[in-house]
C-alpha cells in the first residue's frame, strides 16, 4: 500500500486542506459566536422556561448564572489547556462538550437537568473560547491578515449578544424555547467536522494546570451567588444561607493562598499590583454586575408586564446594542486625543443615570419612558467603557502577559455579572414579598371567585395585581444596580491614573484582548 505524496509531505497535526484561511476564520468565528450568543439567547426565553419547568423567579437567575459562573471561572484554565495540550485538540473538545450540553439542556424535563446542562455549556465555552482566539495567532501570519482576522473576531464578539436576543425571540416564538439550545447542536457538529480539515494543530508548550485555583475560585463564587439567591427566598437567618456564605469565605481565602504560592497560577496576583489595572477590574466587575441584572429583569418586564411576545422583546433590545457600538466607536477614535480616564468617568456616570432612571419603573411605564430611554443612556455609557477598559487592562503589561491581563478582564466581567445578578435577586425577592403583602388584600376585595380559586391553586397573583408586584420588585432591584455604577464612577475618578502616552504602545497588545 502506497501513501499519497501529499500526505507524506504533511506535518503531524497539519490541516488536511491547508491554504483556506477564509474557511478557517469562519470556523473560529462561528465558535465564538455560538459561545457569546449563548449568554443572551436564553434571556428572551426565560419566561417560557419558567412556565415550562416551574422555576421561581429567583431560582430562574440560575439559568443565567450557572453558565456565566463556570464560563468565567474556568476561562483562564481553558486558555492554559490550549497552550499545554494543543489548541486544536482543546478547541474541538470544548466544542463537542458545548454541543452535547446544549442537546441535554434542550431535552431537560426538570429544573436541575437544565441547570446541569448550562454548567456543562459553561465548561465547554471556557475551553473553546480562549482557544479560538489563540488559534488566530497560529493560523494567520502576523500583519494585515492577522489584524483582519482579529477584527472579524472582535465584531462577532461584540455583535453576538444582539444576535442572541433576536435569535432567541424568533426561535421561542416560531418553534419552542428548547430550540434556543438545540440550535447549537448542528452548528457545533459542523465546526467539529471542519476544524481538522482547515485548522492545523499548534505547538505544545510545557506548563502546569492550576486545577486547585480554578476549582476553589469557581466553587467560592458559586457559593457566594447561592447565598444571595437563597437569602432572597428563605431570608438571611436560614442555615443554608449562612453556610453558603461561610463556605464562600473559606474557598475564596483558600484560592488566594493557593495563587500566592503556585508556580503557574491561573490568576497571576501580580496583575493587581498596578492601580490602573486593579481599578479597571473593579469598574468592569461593577458595571457587568449591573448590566447582567438589567437585561435579566427588563426581559421579564417587557414580556410579563408590557405583554411583548418573544420576537418583540428581542427587537426591543436592539437599540441598546446600536448605542453600545456608537459609544465604542467614539471612544476608539478619541482615546489617543483625550486618554482613557474621561471615557471611564463619563461612561460610568451615564450608566449610573440610566440605572437610577430604571429604578423609577412601574406597572404603568411605557416602553419608551420605562425601558428604551434609560437603556439608551446606560448602553452609550457602557460603549464608552468597553474599549477603554480593554486597553487600560493591558497598559504597561509585557507582550507575553497581555493575554492573561485581558483574559482576567473577561473573567471579571462574567463572574461580576453572576454576582451582581444574585445581589439584585436578593433585593428583588424581598421587595416582591413586601409588595405582595400589600396587593393580596386588594386582590381579595376586588377579584372574582374564579380568580380567587386560581390564586389558591397557583399562589400567583394575576394582572393587574401581579404586575404591580413584579414592577415594584424590579424597580427596587435597580437601586443596588445604580449603587454598583456609583462604585465604578468613584473608582474611575479616584483610582485611574492612565495618561495618553501610556496607550501608545498598545496597538500590538490590544489585539488578543478583543475576546
Amino acid at each position: 500500500m502506497t501513501t499519497s505524496p501529499l500526505l507524506q509531505d504533511q506535518k503531524p497535526g497539519a490541516a488536511r486542506r491547508e491554504g483556506r484561511p477564509g474557511i478557517a476564520l469562519t470556523v473560529i468565528a462561528a465558535c465564538q459566536l455560538m459561545v457569546v450568543l449563548d449568554a443572551t439567547i436564553v434571556n428572551i426565553a426565560l419566561p417560557h422556561i419558567q412556565d415550562a419547568l416551574r422555576f421561581s423567579t429567583t431560582d430562574l437567575t440560575w439559568v443565567v448564572s450557572s453558565y456565566t459562573l463556570t464560563f468565567g471561572g474556568l476561562l483562564l484554565l481553558g486558555g492554559r489547556a490550549g497552550d499545554i495540550l494543543g489548541r486544536r485538540r482543546v478547541f474541538m473538545t470544548g466544542i463537542l462538550l458545548f454541543t452535547v450540553a446544549s442537546l441535554l439542556g434542550g431535552l431537560a424535563q426538570e429544573p436541575w437537568q437544565l441547570l446541569a446542562a448550562r454548567v456543562l455549556q459553561g465548561v465547554g465555552g471556557a475551553i473553546a473560547s480562549p482557544t479560538s482566539l489563540a488559534l488566530i495567532t497560529t493560523t494567520f501570519p502576523e500583519g494585515p491578515e492577522r489584524n483582519r482576522a482579529f477584527g472579524v473576531f472582535a465584531a462577532v464578539s461584540a455583535g453576538g449578544g444582539a444576535i442572541g436576543l433576536l435569535a432567541g425571540g424568533m426561535l421561542t416564538e416560531w418553534l419552542d424555547w428548547r430550540w434556543v439550545l438545540f440550535v447549537n447542536v448542528p452548528i457545533g457538529v459542523l465546526i467539529a467536522v471542519l476544524t481538522p480539515l482547515y485548522i492545523g494543530e499548534s505547538e505544545r508548550h510545557s506548563g502546569r494546570f492550576d486545577i486547585a485555583g480554578a476549582v476553589t475560585s469557581t466553587a467560592g463564587m458559586a457559593s457566594l451567588v447561592y447565598g444571595f439567591i437563597r437569602a432572597a427566598d428563605e431570608g438571611w437567618r436560614d442555615s443554608l444561607t449562612i453556610g453558603s456564605f461561610g463556605a464562600a469565605v473559606v474557598l475564596l481565602l483558600a484560592f488566594g493562598f493557593i495563587e500566592s504560592r503556585a508556580k503557574e497560577p491561573i490568576t497571576p496576583l501580580r496583575m493587581f499590583a498596578d492601580r490602573n489595572r486593579s481599578g479597571t477590574y473593579v469598574i468592569m466587575l461593577s458595571l457587568a454586575a449591573a448590566m447582567f441584572g438589567m437585561f435579566f429583569y427588563i426581559v421579564l418586564f417587557v414580556q410579563n408586564v408590557l405583554g411583548y411576545g418573544p420576537i418583540e422583546a428581542g427587537l426591543a433590545f436592539l437599540p441598546v446594542t446600536v448605542v453600545i457600538a456608537l459609544g465604542a466607536g467614539l471612544s476608539q477614535r478619541l482615546l489617543p486625543v483625550l486618554g482613557p480616564k474621561p471615557f471611564m468617568v463619563v461612561g460610568s456616570a451615564l450608566a449610573m443615570i440610566g440605572l437610577a432612571w430604571q429604578a423609577l419603573i412601574s406597572s404603568d411605564s411605557s416602553y419608551v419612558s420605562g425601558v428604551l430611554g434609560p437603556m439608551l443612556v446606560f448602553g452609550f455609557g457602557m460603549g464608552l467603557n468597553f474599549v477603554t477598559l480593554t486597553l487600560t487592562a493591558v497598559s504597561g503589561v509585557a507582550q507575553h502577559e497581555a493575554g492573561a491581563a485581558s483574559g482576567l478582564l473577561n473573567t471579571t466581567q462574567q463572574v461580576g455579572g453572576s454576582l451582581g445578578l444574585s445581589i439584585l435577586t436578593t433585593v428583588f425577592g424581598t421587595a416582591t414579598r413586601d409588595e405582595a403583602e400589600k396587593q393580596i388584600p386588594q386582590f381579595m376585595a376586588e377579584s372574582s371567585a374564579e380568580q380567587k380559586a386560581e390564586f389558591a391553586r397557583t399562589q400567583q397573583l394575576p394582572a393587574p395585581w401581579g404586575h404591580e408586584v413584579l414592577a415594584q420588585g424590579i424597580a427596587t432591584a435597580f437601586i443596588p444596580a445604580a449603587a454598583m455604577a456609583v462604585l465604578a464612577l468613584a473608582t474611575a475618578w479616584l483610582v485611574i491614573r492612565v495618561r495618553k502616552s501610556d496607550l501608545e504602545a498598545l496597538s500590538g497588545s490590544a489585539g488578543p484582548g478583543l475576546g
